[in-house]
This record gives structure tokens, C-alpha cells and sequence, in this order.
């Protein structure tokens, strides 16, 4: 069976043009930093500075939160005002007994130093994200907001028996962590390139 002039024009017809195809646009993390990525940066340098002031304050005693006769330099001990003061929760007892020791000083000093550098650096975010959220977990169960009164019947005033700054504070690391924030304004692809295949030390 042949095919007619007119029913050859049909057909061609039906053949769909070659289509000129756009390129992909190239997303914004890849083109450059955007007001997001910055933004994110400008969060973990806040992040990690909250954490490095607490460790310089309690190092010097520069007359904050930390007088200077109790600096970490003086003989003072970073955590034995804090952990001793504990009078609520389930954990009481523990945190007393932890208090003012050797190991407890020096595991909150290098914990809070070392997050707080490698925040503002950029570097080690899923690391300084697990030892940071750790910190905050244990100041929170120190706190225990869940409780109304303190074991000494006084009123504990938690303004949220669930979510406070240290579990935001744990949050914002994560988060940090997530979105590979260090890449803005930070060292983390040189980071990055340096652990090459583990992950887990970016």
C-alpha cells in the first residue's frame, strides 16, 4: 500500500520538532553564597562564639559570669559552682558527686573550646554537632525544667518544662551540621577535602 503526498505531509507533521533545551540552572549553593547561606553563616559564628566566650569567661574570670578570682587560671573550677547548685531532677546526686572533679573541668573547658572554635571555623560541624548536643543534654537534665519545685520545695520558675535555649542551642548545631554551613564564610570545603572519605569528621 502506498502512502499519498497528503497523507506523507500528516505524518511529517506528527514527527515532533527537535526541541533547543535551556540548561539546567545551577543552584544556588553551587553559584555562590546567597542571603540564606549567609545567613546561616552568621548563625554558626554567633553558635560557636557563645561557646568560646564561655570557655575564655571561665578561663581568665573576666568578671561576666566567672569573677576573677574563680578563673580556671586561678584555681577555680568550671564546674563545681554550676554542678553543685544542682538541687532538681532524678540526677541530683550525680551531678553533685561530679562537681569541682579533675575530669569533669577539663572535659567541659576542651568541650567548650573546641566547639566553639571548630564552629567558627567551619570545620568538624558533625562532630562539634554530637559533643555540642551531648553538653546541652546534660546542662539541660542539670536544670531538669520538667520539675515545678526544686528538692528543697522552692519553685523552679522553668519557663518551659521541654524546650529551652540548651536544646535549641543543640538544635542550631544540627542543623548547622545538616546544611554543611561551614562551606560559607567558613574553612569547610578545604575541610572537607582534607578528611576526603570520612564523613563523620566533617
Amino acid at each position: 500500500m502506498s502512502i499519498q503526498p497528503d497523507e506523507k505531509k500528516t505524518a511529517a507533521a506528527q514527527v515532533p520538532a527537535h526541541r533547543v533545551t535551556e540548561p539546567a540552572p545551577v543552584p544556588d549553593f553551587v553559584a555562590g553564597p546567597t542571603v540564606a547561606w549567609k545567613s546561616l553563616a552568621v548563625l554558626r559564628i554567633a553558635t560557636g562564639f557563645v561557646f568560646l566566650w564561655a570557655f575564655l569567661d571561665k578561663l581568665f574570670g573576666w568578671g561576666y559570669a566567672t569573677p576573677s578570682k574563680g578563673a580556671w587560671l586561678n584555681d577555680g573550677s568550671p564546674t563545681k559552682g554550676f554542678l553543685s547548685g544542682v538541687h532538681v531532677g532524678p540526677f541530683e546526686s550525680m551531678f553533685h558527686a561530679w562537681a569541682g572533679t579533675w575530669w569533669a573541668n577539663w572535659l567541659f573547658m576542651l568541650g567548650l573550646a573546641a566547639i566553639g572554635i571548630a564552629v567558627i571555623a567551619g570545620i568538624g560541624l558533625r562532630l562539634s554537632a554530637a559533643a555540642g548536643t551531648l553538653m546541652m543534654l546534660l546542662m539541660w537534665a542539670a536544670e531538669w525544667p520538667l520539675a515545678l519545685s526544686t528538692s528543697t520545695g522552692e519553685a523552679t520558675r522553668s519557663t518551659n518544662p521541654l524546650i529551652d535555649y540548651h536544646i535549641i542551642y543543640a538544635l542550631v548545631l544540627i542543623a548547622l551540621a545538616a546544611a554543611a554551613a561551614g562551606n560559607t564564610w567558613g574553612l569547610g570545603r578545604r575541610w572537607a577535602a582534607l578528611v576526603g572519605d570520612r564523613t563523620w569528621l566533617r
